[in-house]
């Protein structure tokens, strides 16, 4: 029993618990007047996360820290100048899927996501690089395209030639891994929901360096589970120690809205329940009486009781029992005892029924290669798309499956981001997931276009969008009949440099000789569909939305999920438009600046608005 505090509340203790809310990753520990060990907030953490540039000031404190790490905080926070420019020819279903695939650093992605998917993400599963040595080139050099920053960075010579990888010789080899996945951990944390959940797969080099990202950027408690999954089940001869048969994959949420946590029962799961004295109830497995604890430990649970064929009385001699005795009342009235098959037993069991047994079971932290496949099985599945291995050590479909049946014990649809999209396996399972049971969960994944020195395809996002072309099509060949409606297909979206030139931003560098070409402020090869989803992007609307296209007044306007959003980025526009796109009242409307000719249009669409259409929210490009 608790007791009274008997003291006012601590506000201090309560403004560190709402700072942790925010800041989770500028919790630390401190030593309190008497020496003993209380939660504090890392003022210096907190400096940097309120900052736009680095803040010197490190002290003695417990917390994880590397080299780089006040950059990889900057980075994280820093805003960048970048646009979405759809691209329909290599998408599938553009106007009607609700998957996306961005190509492109996934940390401009993330940046670019923070408005339109803020917790709205249920699950997170990454793969990212291991660290064994091979490259990871995620640039966070937002000035310079990858090859600029391999030359800055001394990785290749003025001729192209390769000249260092991540290898284990770079005094930096723990520092650069830790700064590349920090600020893209620490920016997905944003996009996933109160009960979302984060999976990320990784080997024994790295594995107690994530754990300590994700405790400071999710907060140790969040912890879940850091699952072993048999990933191959036959050892080579050529490693000098140890093989390693499994992979690690670390399992966090984002905060305690997310309490309880089961997964479906798999057939071997449910084979254990069986009916053998033909109960209404249906099939049931038991479970032991007896209490692991003492009759000493544990008085109160301690009593007699009556077998009801033999009528014998009862008691353990040395053990208590797991259940008070108005809980064993309940029991013997409701027939939950099982004595044995001639009800003649020593001691009674429980008997537990599969019917009431709907939420699942609790998921455990070995997954076998039975249940969850390896990564050969990964790599035949890819060949068995493409006719030939264009991708190493792929994961399965059955491990991200595995994960999926995780969060998908309740109707609503989910959003599933993979943030290092690799051969695709995630949006391949997820498609499978749907199929299977009538589903209508979202991927969003994102690859970096990384070249492929041979073979077919120039880029590793190539082989991942096609991955998801044939996985696509295969599925939904196979249900047909089942699953007509099944989404397919998904929305390519190319990070790029800002639709907007550059005295946009920079208006003050601008000299007067040069004002006459800069009467318009974007950029000349812009299309019109690369400035609405520039907007969506700004405003935070759903990326995934249908968008249609209609011809109003002589002039090409977009309507994004109806009446979401109505967008005009034609030159001139009039007055017969304006009515008319008012007289629909959609919910947000947007017109390219240089299309009002003069101030005293744009005066008059705002007139316009506010008389036909006041709740419109108005705004120009």
């Amino acid at each position: 029993m608790e007791k009274l505090k008997l003291h006012t509340p601590d506000i201090t203790a309560q403004n560190i618990e709402k700072l942790v809310a925010l800041f989770p990753n500028c919790l630390t520990e401190t030593n309190d007047a008497k020496g003993n060990l209380k939660r504090g907030i890392d003022f210096d953490l907190l400096r940097q996360e309120l900052s736009d540039h680095v803040v010197e000031g490190p002290r003695e404190r417990y917390h994880l820290d590397w080299p780089g790490k006040r950059e990889a905080l900057l980075a994280a926070n820093a805003p960048i100048a970048k646009a979405l420019r759809p691209c329909r020819e290599e998408s599938v279903d553009f106007d009607t899927t609700k998957n996306l695939f961005i190509e492109g650093d996934n940390l401009d992605a993330l940046k670019l996501l923070q408005e339109t998917y803020l917790g709205k993400v249920k699950l997170i599963y990454i793969d990212p690089p291991y660290n064994t040595g091979n490259d990871f080139i995620y640039e966070d050099d937002f000035a310079e395209n990858t090859e600029a920053y391999r030359r800055r960075s001394n990785q290749r010579d003025e001729i192209g030639n390769r000249m260092v990888a991540n290898t284990e010789s770079n005094g930096r080899f723990h520092s650069d891994w830790l700064s590349m996945i920090y600020p893209r951990i620490k920016l997905s944390r944003n996009l996933m929901r109160d009960d979302g959940l984060i999976f990320v797969s990784i080997d024994d080099g790295e594995v107690a360096t994530l754990r300590s990202v994700m405790d400071e950027t999710f907060g140790a408690d969040n912890f879940v589970a850091c699952i072993a999954w048999e990933k191959r089940y036959t050892r080579s001869n050529n490693a000098k120690m140890f093989y390693s048969l499994k992979d690690s994959i670390v399992v966090y949420r984002k905060s305690d809205a997310l309490s309880v946590l089961r997964e479906a029962r798999s057939d071997k799961s449910r084979d254990i329940y069986t009916n053998p004295d033909r109960d209404d109830r249906g099939d049931w497995t038991s479970s032991s009486y007896v209490n692991p604890a003492t009759k000493e430990e544990r008085p109160n649970l301690s009593y007699v009781i009556e077998n009801p064929k033999t009528k014998q009385k009862i008691e353990h001699p040395t053990h208590a029992w797991k259940y008070e005795y108005s809980e064993h009342q309940r029991h013997v009235k409701e027939n939950r005892l099982w004595w044995g098959q001639d009800g003649e037993a020593k001691f009674p069991r429980l008997k537990n029924f599969l019917l009431e047994m709907r939420d699942g079971v609790v998921p455990i932290d070995l997954w076998t290669y039975e249940e969850t496949g390896t990564t050969d099985e990964g790599g035949m599945e890819v060949k068995s798309l493409f006719g030939s291995s264009v991708f190493d050590n792929p994961k399965p479909t059955k491990l991200i499956r595995r994960i999926l049946g995780l969060v998908t014990n309740s109707d609503q649809p989910n959003i599933i981001l993979d943030f290092f999209g690799g051969s695709g396996t995630t949006a391949d399972a997820v498609m499978q997931n749907n199929a299977a049971l009538n589903r209508r969960d979202r991927f969003v994944l994102v690859q970096l276009p990384e070249p492929l020195d041979q073979g077919t395809y120039n880029t590793i996002a190539e082989i991942t969008k096609e991955r998801i072309r044939r996985a696509g099509s295969k599925i939904k060949i196979e249900n047909s009949t089942t699953t007509p409606n099944l989404d397919i297909g998904f929305r390519v979206l190319k990070i790029d440099t800002s639709n907007m030139k550059d005295v946009y931003y920079t208006p003050d560098e601008v000299k007067q000789g040069q004002l006459e070409m800069l009467t318009d402020n974007i950029k000349d090869d812009r299309a019109p569909e690369d400035l609405l989803f520039q907007v969506l992007v700004d405003w935070g609307v759903d990326l995934a939305l249908p968008i249609t296209q209609e011809i109003i007044a002589k002039k090409d306007v977009f309507f994004v999920d109806g009446n979401a959003l109505a967008a005009c980025f034609d030159p001139n526009i009039t007055e017969d438009l304006v009515k008319a796109l008012a007289q629909r009242k959609p919910l947000r409307a947007v017109f390219r600046d240089s299309s009002y000719g003069s101030d005293s249009i744009k005066i008059n669409v705002e007139q316009i608005f506010k008389l036909l259409s006041p709740g419109t929210e108005l705004k120009s490009l």
